[in-house]
Order: C-alpha cells, then sequence, then structure tokens
C-alpha cells in the first residue's frame, strides 16, 4: 500500500464528490489517496489529465501534482516499480541514466503522454534497493528532473537521482559532529623522470587529524584524485576523518593524483590507467619516494594502498600484477577490466596481495568483475567483494569508500 498526500481546496479526489451549483467558500483539506499499485496510480491520473471539464482538470491536475512533489513522489515509487513523470509541451520525451548506459534512443526508454494532456510518464522495475542517476531528454535538450529534490554530482556536473525505498544514504559521507578535521595540501607538482612519464603530475596530500604527534602511518594513492578527493563526488576526506574519529580506522595518509595536465587541463587517465607500465613505474619507484621523504609514512608495501574507480580500478589490478613490491592493499571500484589483465592474473603465481572489489549490477562492471573474482579465488587471495545495484557513477562508489578503507587499515 503506498499513500499520497494530495492538498486540495475543498475539491475532494474521491469519485463520489460533486461540484455544487453555489459553492461556498473552499476550505482547505487534505485527502489521502490510497493506490494498490502503480497501475493503478496511473489509472487515476489518466482520469484526472483527461477529465472534460477545463478548469475541473486543470485544478485536480495542479492538485495531484504539487502532492506528488510535496511528498518527494517524482519519480513514483512503490516497492520495485517506478513511474517516471514529466510536465513538458515537448514533442518526444525519454530517460537516460545509469539503467540504459545514458541511451535515451534503447527501446523501452521513452515515454507515453496522456492524452492531449503535458504529463509524460514511464514505468518500469528495479531491485528496490537500487539508486541510479538519471536525465530527462525533452526532445534533445538534456536536463534535470525539475520536481526531484534529490541529485548526485557527477564527473560532468549534476544528475537526478532515483533512491529506491530500500537504499541506505551512505552516513559516513556526511561529516559527524566534532570530528576532528585532517589537513589537505595545496596543488603540488612532480616532474617525472623521462624514461617513466617525463611531464608534471600534480597530486594533493591528506594528512589526519593530529598528524604532528603521528608517525609510521600507512598511506594510500588515489588515482582520478581530484574526484574522490571532492566532497560532491566521492567525499574521501569526509570518510576518512569519520573513520579515524571513530577509531574504525588507523590514521591514514592520503595521496590524491590528479591525472590532469597542470598547464592544458587535459585529461589523461585514459594512456595512465590502461595498464601503462610508466605510469606504475612512476607512482611506485617516484612518487612513493617523494611522499616517504616529506611525510611520516610506513613505508613497507603491506601498508601501501592503490585506489580506483573504472579504469582506475583497472589500473589497481595492474599496480598489484607488476608492482607488489611497492603495493600490496588494492582497492578497485568497478573496474573497467580488459581480458589481458585477467589473463595476467590467472597465469601469474599468487602474489602477496589484499584486494578490495566492488561492481554495481546495472549497466556497470559486473560480468569482469565477477570473472576476476573467479580467477582471485581460486589462486587464493585475500579479497572482499561487493556487489550493489546501482549503476557506473559516482553514488555508488562514494558509497563504497569506507569498506576498503576498513578492509586495509581498520582497528
Amino acid at each position: 500500500m503506498h499513500f499520497i498526500i494530495i492538498f486540495l481546496t475543498g475539491i475532494m479526489l474521491n469519485s463520489a464528490c460533486k461540484k455544487e451549483d453555489t459553492p461556498e467558500e473552499p476550505k482547505p483539506v487534505v485527502d489521502y489517496r490510497t493506490f494498490n499499485s502503480a497501475n493503478d496510480f496511473l489509472t487515476v491520473l489518466e482520469k484526472v489529465v483527461t477529465l472534460a471539464d477545463s478548469a475541473e482538470r486543470v485544478f485536480r491536475t495542479n492538485a495531484l501534482w504539487d502532492s506528488l512533489k510535496v511528498n518527494k513522489q517524482i519519480p513514483l515509487i512503490m516497492g520495485d516499480s517506478v513511474v517516471f513523470l514529466h510536465r513538458s509541451s515537448a514533442s518526444t520525451v525519454s530517460w537516460a541514466g545509469d539503467f540504459n548506459g545514458w541511451n535515451p534512443n534503447l527501446p523501452g526508454w521513452q515515454g507515453t503522454k496522456i492524452g492531449n494532456s503535458n504529463f509524460w510518464y514511464l514505468k518500469k522495475s528495479f531491485p528496490t534497493d537500487a539508486r541510479l542517476d538519471y536525465k530527462i531528454v525533452a526532445n534533445t535538450n538534456w536536463i534535470l528532473d525539475p520536481a526531484n529534490p534529490y541529485q548526485q554530482y557527477s564527473g560532468f556536473g549534476p544528475n537526478s537521482e532515483l533512491r529506491m525505498p530500500d537504499w541506505q544514504f551512505p552516513e559516513e559521507t556526511t561529516l559527524i559532529s566534532g570530528a576532528g578535521r585532517g589537513s589537505l595540501s595545496e596543488d603540488l607538482l612532480i616532474t617525472s623522470i623521462p624514461a617513466n612519464l617525463g611531464y608534471q603530475v600534480g597530486y594533493k596530500v591528506y594528512t589526519p587529524y593530529n598528524y604532528t604527534q603521528l608517525q609510521n602511518l600507512p598511506v594510500i594513492y588515489v588515482t582520478d584524485g581530484h574526484e574522490y578527493a571532492d566532497d560532491r563526488l566521492g567525499a574521501m576526506i569526509i570518510v576518512l576523518d569519520n573513520l579515524i574519529h571513530q577509531n574504525r580506522i588507523e590514521p591514514v595518509i592520503a595521496v590524491f593524483i590528479d591525472p590532469r595536465d597542470p598547464v592544458s587541463g587535459a585529461n589523461r587517465r585514459m594512456t595512465e590507467y590502461r595498464a601503462n607500465i610508466r605510469f606504475a613505474d612512476f607512482v611506485a619507484d617516484e612518487l612513493t619516494t617523494k611522499i616517504d621523504n616529506d611525510f611520516k609514512t610506513n613505508a613497507d608495501a603491506s601498508k601501501r594502498a592503490v585506489l580506483g574507480t573504472s579504469l582506475g580500478g583497472w589500473n589497481s589490478a595492474f599496480f598489484g600484477l607488476r608492482r607488489s613490491d611497492k603495493f600490496q592493499l588494492i582497492g578497485i571500484h568497478s573496474p573497467a577490466f580488459d581480458n589481458a589483465i585477467l589473463q595476467n592474473f590467472s597465469n601469474s603465481t599468487l602474489l602477496p596481495l589484499k584486494i578490495y572489489m566492488s561492481t554495481g549490477r546495472i549497466y556497470d562492471t559486473q560480468t569482469q568483475a565477477l570473472n576476476m573474482k573467479e580467477i582471485l579465488e581460486a589462486k587464493g587471495y585475500s579479497l572482499q567483494y561487493k556487489e550493489v545495484s546501482e549503476g557506473h557513477s559516482w553514488g555508488n562508489w562514494r558509497a563504497l569508500i569506507d569498506e576498503p578503507l576498513i578492509w586495509f587499515f581498520g582497528k
């Protein structure tokens, strides 16, 4: 059963109510309408928006729409059913998001217009614990859902957010009151030797609260560091502060490596993260030496982690395969593996690695992640594996940053 609070002024949505010839002054009332299913809701919606009396139709349509917005029920969610809704004069309306690879032209993602109204809807089903990013495509215009208050940032700006009823907000991404704050350095630069990258790389360093009183700290190196460190995206600094404050992990240094050229801003991740031994050697031999010299680190490979998402997840696995002498804690979010990395792990001897790997189940990297999981388990690796009902987006990854940190550095 699902309850929608509908605010009216003198008129109930109950079909038994009739207009009086000489109505009294309207009084505000609240009507509780029970919908037994998403189809039941759509039946009511169609009746309301196709009423013959234009004044009543406008009034009741607006009342229904406003009630949905007040109750944060756009999209309308009932169990595993979702009714996406949009009011538009466009000739076509579609939905694109994590659920269809951001392709609004795939069959089944075009909205249906009700009669001559401006109401469009699309009915779908998702796991009840899903959380998915999306946008509305009206004609050719990609827009946020104007009636949905929930948003999640991506690398390309904000998206509207579908929150299914059993999804749980990642509380660790909200700073705990009274938590001691670590420090994030200004932008730092290191110039790689010609034998490795031969260019400058930017990075920032997080040091935990009370750093001056600490020593011998483990270090996590984070690719796509500018996004992991962004509170709107990865929120990793908040997560670190919270976990350290709660004494759930030991104090950790984090090195956020920026893949963007410091001068032009061009993103180099497509070359750096695709099994690039020069990038791996730069981090393992040059950047770790710089960090170990400048900060109070534990330089043992068993205390040094790498974390990345998508291509960065592939990169993390590659670091483990080729540079386990320096990195033995391997963090992987939604890995964009190729077949070669799978085969190389399958053919290699057991390496001294502790691995965390996660993937979404909805248009994400589940197939290759499961293939790697099978290989790692057969080899006998220490592995923590997680699947979630999400897609390839920061809403997925930010909620899973605490898990590899606890797996690697937990008390």
